[in-house]
């Protein structure tokens, strides 16, 4: 690694530009002001990817491979990348740093605490959850229902629905409560949204956190929170500098979940990476139909950026697992048609998108030729990606490609409905033009929610869907790229402080489980201090 002081230098920041944290640093309150008001802007690189497996395909490895890529062809990039969430290291993905030669460092630290910032978000979540139960303690007849809900930055299937206020009187008034995972907690997206301390707090200020007698919804402001949670996330709204493997910058911060929320690192992240280098490369989770519509149609829109070039990355793992997971290079070819759904989902932003085909040691050079051949026959540029194993030299090929992007004109914004619309209306639009839905369904519930959600005056606020990762539609066994099905939406939720409403679908939970065989398995700490095993 390198001393950091250099790697901001390549930045032209200077050591009292930064808040050390160990091996990693934050942006200082002066800094972020300085470049909140710098009049430079550098051209965002979007990299997102096919319907993936459950293993992921390497968008943060292919976004730090870039990166690095890049810099070996002189161009001043950095990356804007989230940060991991406990839930899945210990869980069935694994860390969120990349990998091989292309991995976030210290890749441990980052995945285990980085700076504290998910700690932060839990204990101010949590605090809000205490004021409301005092507030439950004092006045019982205010609340009529109560719907925040505590969270933990852990998979744990045990903790979604729980019982409080056991005990007697001097516990609390008995009833039923949950967890959701960190990342998933409204306090996640509405820090990684926000655009500054006044705009946090009035964020913050806006969280519904219940309903009182009359059907009103009662806020953080309404119970005098603002101030103590904002307290608590002062740090945590700083972004963090970190380096690569080549001792490229990246900005690591926030970590919301695609499938459950918006997917993105912060908006302030972001934007001080755009007034600190040329190139800006960041990502979205999952796939294009999650991360990569609400990076532009929620970030992109509330922050008023726009990317000038797509990266989409696909493995021929995927690929085969999309066609059927059978031998041979019929299965690559039927699978297919899940990268050329989400090629022409891109194209309906008004962008134009760069495959990167993310190589394993695994894959056949006739599997890779199809590949090349079948995007081709789509018009897009291919390019493969070989980051994990030879760093930045193995991943020049796609920094060339997106070096060519980049010449191009800067695209218009083009979202994917208007605000006017109704929720409905939305909701509509994205299961159709990015899903390929045939059409969408609204359950009873769904319905209700709706219907409070229209008197409560937020009905022309954007849409973030909650869906499952593994498949187009809300099915995770419907693989490829299915047709003629329906969108089935069970539960409209308001996230008053990131400013959409939360469509929930099919199964997804916001507090995920562990698998029989938890990554936590292989984690271990070495006599000298060493964190082993973060995969």
């Amino acid at each position: 690694m390198r001393p950091l002081t250099e790697v901001a230098a390549s930045l032209d920041l200077k050591p009292d530009d930064l808040l050390p944290y160990g091996p990693l640093a934050k942006l200082s309150w002066a800094t972020m002001k300085r470049l909140s008001g710098s009049t430079k802007r550098g051209k965002l690189v979007l990299v997102s990817a096919m319907t993936p497996t459950k293993y992921g395909e390497g968008k943060t490895t292919t976004s730090i491979g870039l990166v690095q890529g890049l810099r070996k062809r002189n161009v001043r990039a950095m990356a804007a990348l989230r940060e991991p969430s406990l839930g899945p290291v210990f869980g069935a993905k694994g860390g969120g740093t990349g990998g091989g030669k292309a991995t976030l460092e210290p890749s441990a630290r980052i995945n285990l605490h980085c700076t504290g910032d998910l700690h932060a978000i839990t204990a101010a979540n949590n605090l809000l959850a205490a004021l409301v139960d005092n507030a439950i303690n004092f006045d019982q007849r205010r609340f009529k229902q109560v719907t925040w809900r505590r969270c933990i930055d852990m998979n744990d299937r045990f903790l979604r629905n729980t019982v409080i206020g056991l005990g007697g009187p001097a516990s609390g008034v008995p009833r039923e409560d949950g967890f959701d995972i960190t990342a998933a907690s409204e306090i996640m997206a509405t820090l990684c949204l926000a655009d500054g301390v006044a705009d946090l707090k009035a964020r913050l200020g806006r969280l519904i956190v219940g309903v009182d007698r009359d059907g009103k919804p009662v806020t953080a402001g309404d119970l005098n929170a603002v101030g103590a949670m904002a307290a608590l996330l002062g740090d945590a709204l700083l972004p963090n500098l970190a380096q690569t493997t080549e001792g490229c910058p990246a900005l690591v911060h926030g970590g919301p979940f695609a499938n459950i929320a918006h997917g993105c690192n912060s908006v302030m992240a972001t934007k001080a990476a755009l007034a600190l280098a040329d190139v800006v490369v960041t990502e979205a989770g999952f796939a294009f139909d999650l991360g990569g519509e609400k990076f532009l149609d929620l970030k992109c829109r509330a922050a008023g950026l726009w990317p000038h070039a797509v990266v989409l990355v696909g493995t021929a793992r995927a690929l085969r697992f999309h066609g059927g997971d059978q031998p041979g290079l019929g299965a690559i070819e039927k699978g297919f048609a899940n990268v050329r759904r989400h090629l022409n989902s891109i194209r309906g932003f008004g962008l134009e998108p760069v495959l990167s085909l993310n190589v394993f040691s695994t894959d056949t050079e006739e599997e890779l030729g199809l590949i090349e051949k079948l995007g081709r026959a789509e018009g897009v540029t291919v390019a493969r990606n070989e980051g994990y194993v030879r760093g930045g030299e193995g991943s020049v090929a796609v920094a060339e490609a997106v070096e060519r992007a980049l010449t191009k004109p800067a695209p218009t914004p083009k979202f994917t409905y208007e605000l006017t619309a109704s929720p409905e209306e939305k909701i509509r639009a994205i299961a159709q033009k990015v899903y390929g839905a045939k059409d969408v369904e609204l359950t009873q519930d769904a319905r209700k929610d709706l219907e409070r959600i229209k008197a409560w005056g937020f009905d022309q606020w954007p849409i973030c869907m909650a869906k499952t990762h593994l498949s187009l539609s809300d099915d995770p066994a419907k693989q490829g790229a299915p047709e003629g099905f329906t969108i089935a939406v069970r539960q409209m939720r308001v996230s008053a402080g990131a400013g959409f409403l939360l469509a929930l679908t099919g199964e997804i939970l916001t507090m995920p489980g562990l698998p029989k065989v938890p990554a936590a398995y292989n984690l271990d700490l070495r006599d000298d201090g060493e964190v082993v095993g973060v995969q």
